[in-house]
């Protein structure tokens, strides 16, 4: 136990050390969240990269205890698989999570990345075999042991990079979680998992002292994904050692909180026919505190439900198959009662319908936005890229559209060109709702172009409709395409010829 402790208190010291170190570096390496699109919660630009702390706190005492305590030497070295994997893999997705907070991933890229660690965590050891049910035999898996394993991996991973949505959410989430894979491998003992929460139960601790609403740092990608791969692959090496009774029951509702928010995500997408990786604001916190809680309010709430499902799944460790049963219909009587007050399970005819209609206009404004990537391919200058973009305003039904970005003409003088379309009915009044896209923001790399795109509506909304938003979002992507090309090829005597200047990357 004494090691236990000295693990917790020197990663909860590296932590509270590291991050306030990292709050001062992420403005010069351009980790910040600017908080640019409606989906977000706060509202000035905070720190990003505070997940590395986590990470290095993490591992510090780890390799400290590897070097100067012999016992937990023998340790590691008794079950080498599940430690390699561990660290290997950790450390991969950790850097996975950092780039993207720096510079920007595409969803495949990442995907690609969590595949490819996960298949690797399979060949270490890291498998699930079989998932327990109280109504009988556990069901064994066969040939879909891989694949199980691997989408599990992956799902939880962004399951708490979904979450992690309010100020200490998802680092108390993961306490949670850590307490309960704790309780659960000390009952057993499985010591090497006690070490391995204790130094990340002590790593989170230190971090939320600045995470807490109101943060001043975030943990980012890198905080968020190598926090839902370690709970995903310590709570596999904890189901190969528990009973058949409760092999991987104990996490799935441990975890429930976050893998019900992924799947509700996934759902209403569907239903919207929006991207499935695109955010939105209506997530479970995202309701709560729509019906009137404060931040901290609704960040209390949560941890409240996930300490209830951790003593849940906590006590399917000591009960018999009927008892599980009993246990587990309360809880999803229960939870359809909770999802129905939020509002996600009482659907109406009426909302049916505009669910629908939303879903076959966002596919008729996708595929117009991919023939507009398409035609960017072969365009040869910002008035080409401006013939092809123009025509999504129109499909939005917004009023006014501006393009605007730095070019280089006559020897280098950089100038800003700028094109704007309106309706020939548009009226002019007050009322004025701008969507509007940072191209130096969103820039992929360090050196992104520069301007900006805006759509203007003047038909009496208040704010811009998150389906019209992701429409423009995702023509940037494909507008930045344009220009890192143009900007990329050969000198020649044609004057538009996108000028690059250095900038951050900002979301």
């Amino acid at each position: 136990m004494l090691t236990f402790v000295v693990a917790f208190a020197l990663a909860f010291a590296v932590a509270a050390a590291t991050t306030p170190l990292l709050r001062a570096l992420a403005p010069r390496i351009g980790g910040i969240d600017r908080a640019e699109s409606s989906r977000k919660v706060h509202t000035v630009p905070v720190p990003r990269i505070g997940g590395v702390a986590i990470v290095v706190a993490f591992f510090a005492p780890l390799f400290g205890l590897l070097l100067y305590h012999t016992g937990v030497g023998k340790l590691f070295l008794s079950d080498m698989g599940r430690v390699t994997g561990l660290f290997v893999g950790g450390l991969a997705i950790a850097a996975l999570g950092f780039f993207d907070d720096l510079r920007g991933l595409g969803a495949r890229q990442k995907f690609a990345v969590q595949f490819a660690v996960a298949g690797l965590m399979y060949a270490l050891g890291y498998q699930v075999h079989a998932i327990s049910q109280p109504f009988g035999a556990p069901l064994h898996l066969g040939l879909l042991s891989l694949p199980f394993t691997v989408v599990w991996i992956v799902g939880i991973i962004n399951a708490m990079n979904l979450i992690d949505g309010l100020d200490g959410l998802a680092g108390g989430v993961a306490i949670i979680a850590v307490g309960l894979t704790f309780s659960v491998s000390f009952n057993r003992p499985d010591l090497l998992m006690c070490l391995f929460m204790a130094a990340l139960g002590g790593a989170l601790m230190g971090f939320l002292l600045y995470n807490f609403n109101p943060a001043t740092i975030f943990m980012g990608d890198t905080g968020s994904m190598f926090l839902g791969f370690i709970l995903a692959t310590t709570s596999i090496a904890s189901g190969q050692k528990s009973s058949a009774t409760v092999a991987m029951l104990v996490p799935i509702v441990g975890l429930g909180l976050p893998i019900a928010d992924t799947f509700l995500a996934m759902f209403r997408r569907a239903l919207r026919g929006r991207p499935m990786f695109s955010a939105d604001k209506e997530h479970i916190h995202h309701k709560l505190l729509a019906l009137g809680l404060t931040h901290r309010e609704a960040v209390i709430v949560l941890y409240g439900v996930c300490l209830a499902l951790a003593a849940a799944a906590f006590s399917l460790t000591f009960v018999n198959s009927h008892s599980a049963a009993i246990l587990l219909a309360g809880l999803g009587a229960v939870s359809i009662v909770l999802l129905r007050a939020l509002g996600y399970l009482a659907v109406s005819r009426e909302e049916s319908r505009r669910n629908a209609a939303a879903r076959e206009r966002n596919q008729r404004v996708r595929g117009l936005v991919h023939d507009i990537g398409e035609k960017l391919k072969e365009a040869q200058g910002v008035e080409v890229v401006w013939d092809a973009v123009k025509y999504l305003a129109p499909a939005l039904s917004a009023r006014e559209m501006t393009l605007s970005v730095v070019v280089r003409q006559d020897e280098g003088e950089q100038v800003r060109n700028v094109h704007t379309w309106r309706a020939p009915e548009v009226a002019s009044g007050p009322q004025r709702c701008v969507a509007r896209v940072d191209l130096e923001a969103r820039a992929s790399s360090a050196q992104g172009p520069a301007g900006e795109v805006e759509l203007v509506w003047t038909d009496g909304r208040r704010a811009v409709e998150r389906d019209d938003e992701i429409a423009l979002e995702m023509l940037v992507d494909h507008l930045e395409t344009a220009l890192h090309r143009l900007r990329d090829r050969p000198a020649a005597p044609a004057p538009n010829v996108i000028e690059m200047r250095r900038s951050n990357r900002r979301s």
